[in-house]
Order: structure tokens, then sequence, then C-alpha cells
């Protein structure tokens, strides 16, 4: 089979000439790829997109186009053509290029009856399956996750050589067909995540191996029934919103059973006692936030356990010494419980085979025990272990990832930081200076040893951390020059200086631009930096693209084999500190309040597309208010308050849709205020200390005597300072959330339970096929139509919020900054 990489439509074109393959296909692709923007495919995520053909015939047999598609999937699409396709994967495409109005699955679908993997997920389409679907005859693959299907379960029961069936992600209701167990070739079936409710009826002749049921609404005992189907290899019953305990005795009859999730249920406290019965080959079992309060003794019957969760119980007490004997016990999760030691010397964990283990958010005192010689990732953050940081940590051949943050640690840093992936160790106790021992070729990502005591200068050997990304070293005592010499980082993306006594310039001696190529979190405030910044100062910042990655989500992480660690910040915002966890790739943010920076704010700030945050307060710039703040059009936060600015506030400002905070008091600024609803809705004291400033929000006139503002206006404004009205955010958006709400009041009027079902589900896998402004719209609208329509399990499973300064909470057509 000839295979050809995704090309323009006219290149395509030569290459089905030159191999001469046949005219109606050559007509129908490119017909296809006309019916979308395509310019993604050649530089997706994705790198094996393509068309496939048979090398007797010349007919297209297989077509991959994932992450690259926008646009609607038309009922007529000309896709519909190849009649000899077999393999169809058109999945995380943007189906759905306008927010809440998606693609439905066209009927023609059924045409393609010789189709043996059709691949749909991750492109929102909506609607329900059409019947047509049966007539894929041939199926062995069908996969429509993460769309926002609706309707009763799919008749699929015509495809008897269907293997993996996957709807999870969607919103389908009623029952899974009892046929649908009795398959001959069914193996693997995921309808997690669905709003199934009816019990479940099985034959003991199913084949399935693979069975996802999690996030559903199950009104009977599904336990019984799943007992039955003994060729089981791996089962998710994680929170299925039942009204009885979950019992695993009734479990033990699956023999095969290697992989079992129970998260998010209320587990019958008998059931994982000693005593109890299991599945007795369990490889991984993962039962997080069960609501446990005494350690499961159950799990020393398995002894083929590699992968255990416990974390976020109630359990309380000391861990048990024989978990540390099981014989493949590889990864170990016990974070976000109250636990407060372990059994045994402090070398309980030595000889144990553990490679990942969770301790954090436990209540963990004095000494941390020894880590396992076959260590790779220890995290003990959010404890109040004491004393020095074991030497040990050093000898430890295949430790990369080291998170002791938020303890009690004392004493020096261990010089072995060279040999770590990421380390953490903010705020600790720890003194002394940072290690000057970084090697050429070191894989170290991220350091964060914030808020200690360190003393000293930022090693030099630092440059030789060409992979590094994240460097935090705020709220120290570090003495050092602006480390210029680190600019040939080519992937530092996050640089924090905050609160130490960093002294001398920020720009280069030749005047120049920044030269850090893929910083977009600068924070060096509260130091002593002086001197000015050139006009061309941002020029060669190159922001983040607006664009989510796929692949790494929205948030930097680091993949760390058997799962992502997320690098967190603390960002300062409208002069708040909130932590974050989970960094937005695609936003950046700079602070250099708290120093003494002077001369003219350089023009070359307006080239920044994606700032959303601006701290320059607390130093001595003068001059005007640059005219080019007001192309940054994703700015939420802006800080110029106590400088020497003069001149008048620039009237761009007010079309900044999303500019939840102004400050510029204490300047020396004149005029009228602009009188945008984003502006004037701030609180007086972001614009007082300004003696010629005038308009709303002060109290002084432009045209005349001071106004009174009434009593009831004040009490108003102090009520809500820290509010943006959503009136200022729908001027900003504009015409097109008047399109939005046009559309969801027609969807409404219909199908008003269709508009609330699709929309609670509209999470942040909908969002990631969304560009980034879309997304932040997305957002908005929805709590605006949906405030207290959808359940809170709907809003808490959504995977991570938006926290500090990108963390938006809407409600009753506002949103508060949480702060």
């Amino acid at each position: 089979m000839d295979t050809y990489p995704f090309v323009s439509s006219k290149d395509l074109y030569q290459v089905f000439v030159l191999g001469n393959q046949e005219e109606e296909d050559i007509e129908a692709f490119t017909q296809f790829t006309n019916e979308f923007d395509t310019r993604s495919c050649n530089h997706s995520d994705y790198s094996n997109n393509g068309a496939w053909c048979d090398n007797s015939t010349g007919a297209v047999t297989k077509i991959q186009l994932t992450g690259c598609l926008s646009g609607t999937l038309k009922p007529d699409s000309s896709l519909f053509g190849f009649h000899q396709l077999r393999h169809l994967d058109l999945s995380n495409n943007n189906f759905s290029p306008v927010p809440f109005i998606s693609s439905t699955l066209p009927s023609r679908l059924g045409n393609l009856n010789k189709l043996q993997v059709l691949i749909l997920s991750s492109n929102g389409l909506l609607g329900q399956v059409p019947s047509s679907i049966s007539n894929l005859s041939q199926l062995s693959i069908l996969n429509l996750s993460k769309n926002k299907l609706i309707g009763s379960f799919p008749l699929v029961t015509n495809l008897t050589k269907l293997s993996l069936f996957s709807l999870s992600h969607n919103l389908f209701t009623g029952n899974i067909p009892s046929s649908l167990f009795t398959m001959p070739s069914l193996s693997y079936l995921n309808v997690n995540e669905n709003h199934l409710t009816s019990p479940i009826e099985v034959s003991n002749s199913s084949r399935l191996e693979y069975l996802y049921l999690a996030k559903n609404q199950f009104e009977e005992n599904i336990l019984e029934p799943i007992s039955k189907l003994t060729n089981l290899k791996y089962l998710d019953l994680s929170f299925l919103n039942t009204s009885y305990p979950v019992d695993l005795r009734i479990l033990s009859s699956l023999k095969s059973l290697l992989r079992l999730f129970l998260s998010g249920n209320r587990l019958l406290a008998t059931s994982i006692s000693a005593d109890s019965d299991i599945p007795p080959n369990l490889e991984t079992l993962i039962m997080r936030n069960c609501n446990v309060t005494k350690f499961p003794n159950i799990l020393r019957k398995l002894k083929y356990l590699r992968t255990v969760s416990i974390s976020s119980n109630r359990i309380k007490g000391k861990v048990p010494m024989w978990l540390w004997s099981l014989p493949r016990l590889s990864i170990v999760l016990i974070g976000s419980n109250y636990f407060n030691g372990f059994e045994g010397t402090r070398n309980v964990l030595v000889d144990s085979s553990v490679q990942m283990l969770d301790m954090g958010f436990n209540h963990f005192e004095g000494e941390i025990p020894l880590p396992p010689l076959s260590i790779n990732t220890f995290y003990a953050r959010n404890n109040t272990f004491t004393g020095d940081i074991p030497l040990s940590f050093c000898n430890r051949t295949y430790l990369t990832v080291l998170d002791l943050s938020y303890n009690n640690f004392t004493g020096p840093i261990p010089q072995c930081l060279n040999d770590f992936m990421i380390v953490k160790l903010r705020k600790n106790n720890l003194e002394g200076s940072l290690p000057d021992r970084f090697n050429v070729g070191t894989s170290l990502r991220t350091i964060d040893v914030g808020e200690n005591r360190l003393t000293g200068k930022l090693p030099r050997s630092f440059l030789n951390c060409s992979s590094l990304k994240f460097l935090s070293v705020d709220h120290n005592r570090i003495e050092d020059k602006f480390p210029f010499w680190l600019k040939d980082l080519p992937d530092l993306q996050v640089f924090k200086l905050r609160s130490n006594k960093f002294y001398g310039p920020i720009s280069s001696p030749d005047h120049g631009p920044l030269a850090f190529p893929a910083l977009h979190i600068f924070e060096i405030s509260d130091n002593n930096f002086t001197g000015s910044l050139p006009p061309s100062y941002f020029v060669n910042w190159k922001s983040p693209s607006l664009k989510i990655n796929r692949a790494g989500t929205m948030y930097m992480a680091e993949d760390i084999g058997a799962s992502t660690y997320d690098d967190l910040i603390d960002l300062q915002y409208k002069g708040l500190s909130m932590e974050q966890m989970g960094i937005l790739t695609f936003y950046s943010a700079i602070d250099l309040s708290g120093n003494k920076i002077e001369g003219q704010i350089p023009e070359s700030i307006g080239l920044l597309k994606t700032l959303i945050a601006l701290n320059l307060s607390n130093n001595a710039f003068t001059g005007h208010i640059p005219l080019a703040l007001a192309n940054v059009m994703e700015l939420e936060s802006l800080d110029l308050s106590r400088n020497q600015l003069s001149g008048t506030i620039p009237s761009g400002l007010k079309s900044l849709s999303f500019l939840a905070h102004i400050n510029v008091s204490h300047n020396q600024l004149k005029g009228e205020i602009p009188q945008g609803t984003q502006i004037t809705g701030q609180s007086k004291s972001s614009f007082e200390g300004n003696a010629g400033l005038c308009g709303l929000p002060l109290e002084e006139s432009c045209f005349g005597p001071p106004t009174q503002q009434p009593k009831e206006e004040e009490e108003e404004e102090k009520e809500e300072e820290e509010v943006l009205n959503w009136r200022g955010v729908a001027i900003g958006f504009g015409p097109g959330v008047l399109l939005g709400l046009a559309i969801a009041q027609v969807i409404g009027s219909y199908k008003p339970e269709w508009l609330i079902k699709i929309m609670c589900h509209f999470r942040d896998e909908a969002y990631s096929s969304l560009h980034p402004a879309t997304f932040i719209v997305a957002r908005r609208l929805r709590g605006l139509l949906l405030h207290g329509a959808c359940s809170p399990s709907s809003w808490s499973s959504s995977p991570r919020s938006l926290r500090g300064s990108l963390c938006l909470n809407y409600s009753l057509g506002r949103y508060f900054i949480n702060a």
C-alpha cells in the first residue's frame, strides 16, 4: 500500500497523477480537504497524517487527518465518495469552530460500508448517532469518544466484527443494551462519563476484557452482573454516583482481573479488611477519594500488586511496614490523607521495589525516611519533615523527580541537583548557596528553591542546563547582578527572581532587546534593579502561540512516565500572591515592580499579544503611558501605580475586553479617565494620587464642580471593588456573544434540556479544540447561561480550574476575581 503524507491540494493532485491513481479519488480528496481550513495539517502534532492507496486499484483505502482540520463536517461532504475506504481517522479536529455550534454525525457515514476502523473522537460532534451506523458491518474499531453526542445507546448489534467500541465523554442516556454483551468479537467497551442510568444485563458468554463504566448515574447495583464477566482484565467503576456502598467481595470471581479503578465511591469497610476476598491477581488498584478511614489491609493479599493509590481519603496513623515487602510494588500513592509516620525504622523503604512514591499533603513529621534504592519519583511536599535533606537522595541512581516543598527542612541543599530532572524545594528553611555543579548535558528542566534562606550568587553552571524551562529562586537573600548570561538557554519559560538582593540594570550593555527566546513569565520584583529600558526591550520577546498544546494540554507539565508533573507558580496579581497549579502555556506575565527602574515604558510592550498581567508599580518610570498598550488585547491586570508617569490615560485602554484590574494611582497623570465600562467599574483607589485626573470613578468632574456620589452608590462600589460587571465583558465580546446567545435561545426554545446537557458537558477537554480567545468566551458564556443548572458533580469533574489571575468564577452575569 502506497502512503502519502498530507500535502496541499495542488501537490496532492500531482502525487496522485504521478502514481496513476484513479481520477475519482483525486477529485474527492481535493474537494474534501477544501471543505476545511487545513493550514495546520503540515505542522500538526501528529506526524502520520496523509492518505493511503491500494497498490493495485489506486483507490484511497485509508485517510488520517488528526488534529489539523477546522470547519464543519457537512452532511454531503465529498468524504462519502471514498467507497473503498477501510480506515478513517479524523480525531482531535475542530468541527465546532463557533462556540456551541457543532457538526453532527452525517447519516451518509453509513455509505462507507467497507470501513473497518472509524475514529471520530475529540471533535465536538453534536446530536444523535445516525441509525445508518449499523450498515458498517465490517467495523472492528468504532471510537466516538469525547464529543457531545446525545440520545439512547447506539444500535450496533449488526456489527458482529466490532472488537473495540468507545463512547466515553458524551451525553448518552438510558441503558446499555444487553445484546452488547453477546457480541462475538467485542473485547473493549468504554462508556465513561455519560448519563447512563439503567441496570446492566450481562450474559455469561461475554468476551469483554476491558470495561469502563465510570462517571455515570446507574440507579441499581451493577456489581452482581459485572461479576459474571469472568474474562475481564480491566474494570473502571470510578464515580458511579450510586447510593449504596461498593462491596469488593462481589468481584472476587473475576480471577483474570488485573486493573481495578474504584475512585470516588463509598467502599464497604468490611470488604477491604484483611479477611475479605478480592480478585487475587490484581496488579493495579486505585481507590482515591473513597472516604476510607483505615488502612486497607486487604492489600496484603495482593502479591502481584504493582500500582496502588489510596490518595485523598481520611486514613490516619502510620503506614504499615508490610506494605513495602510486597514483591512487585512499583507505584505507591498515599497523598492527601492524615498519615503521621511509618512503622519501622528510618530505613523501612530502602529495600522496597517502589519507583514512584507520593506521600504529599499528610501530617508526616520528624526525619524523612530514606528513599528506596529503586526510586524514580519522590514526592513529599506539604508535610512537616525536619532536619537536613538526606544525602542518600544523591545515591539513588534512577531518581529524576524530587519534591520536598513546604516542609521544615534545614541545612544546605545537596550538591547533586545536576542528576535530577525536576527539583522542588520551595518554602523550607534551607541555607547556604545554590550548588554550582551543573554539567553539560544535565537533564534539569525545573528547579524551584523559592522561599528559603539562600545566599550567594546564581550558579554560573546554570548555563549548562540547556533543557531548563522553570527557574525560581524568589524570596531568598541572593545578591547578584541580573543574569544576562542565561539568555542562551533556549527553553527557559518561567524566570522568577522576586524578593532577593539582585541589583544593577536589567537591560543589556548594548541597550538591545531582552534576549531570552522562550520566556513568558518574567518576575523580578522587589529587588534593587536600576537603569532604564530601551524602546526595543520587548521586540525579541517571543510570546507563546495562542494555541493549546494537544500533547501537553494547556499547562506546563513534565511527563514522568506513569504520570505528569505540573509546574506550580504563585503569581503576584492585584497586589496579592496567589498560588496556581498548572501554568497556561499560551499566556505571558511580567512583573518588574518594587525596583528603581526609570525612564519611559518601552512602546514595544504592545507587541506582547498574549500578555495577561503587567506590573511595573513602585518604580521611577517617567513619560507617558504607551499608546501601544491598547494592542495587548489579552491583558487582564495592569498596575502602573507609584511611578512618575505624566500625560493622559490612553483612551484605547477602554477597548481591552478582559481588563479586570487597572491601577495607575500615585503618578502625575491628568485629564479625563477613559469612560469605558472596564475602567469606570474600577475602584476609586486605582486612580487616586493624580491631581490632574477627573471623571468616573473619581468624584472630580471634568465639566464642572465635583459631584457627590449618592451613598448607595458608594456602598455598592465598596462591595464590588473586586468585581467586573458582566456588561463590560459583553461589550468587549461584541456581536459574537450576541450571536451565541441568540443561538442558545433558539436551541433552548426547542430543546432546553439539550442546551443544559451540552453546556454542562462543555469541560476542559472540549476547550482544547478551541482558539484560546474562543476558549475564554466559552467559559464565560457557559457561566452566564448555566449558573445553578449543572450539578456540583458536573462542575467538580472538570480536570482542573484556572486559579489566581487565570481563574475566573462566573456567577449571575458577573465574574469575580478569585483572591
